[in-house]
């Protein structure tokens, strides 16, 4: 995998990580437009993260990691980090 597309995700991973704890660190609570952002946030955390596991294992194992591609939310979500 090249250093720069691998960087991209994580670019990618560290932003969406930011705006969670920016949402989490209200301490009023989370209005509904929030948490549904919030659960949006968690969703594409996991899509990326899954992303960049294929991509780093296709690489491993002497494949191409271009041919790793993002999998719905509803077979990452939930995925142990």
């Amino acid at each position: 995998m090249s250093d720069s597309e691998e960087q991209d995700i994580l670019t990618t991973i560290r932003g969406l990580i930011d705006e969670e704890n920016a949402l989490r660190s209200d301490s009023e609570g989370l209005d509904p437009n929030e948490r549904g952002r919030m659960k949006d946030l968690q969703g594409a955390l996991d899509q990326c993260w899954d992303l960049l596991r294929q991509r780093r294992a296709k690489s491993e194992f002497g494949q191409d990691p271009d041919e790793a591609r993002a999998r719905p939310v509803s077979e990452v979500e939930n995925y142990r980090q």
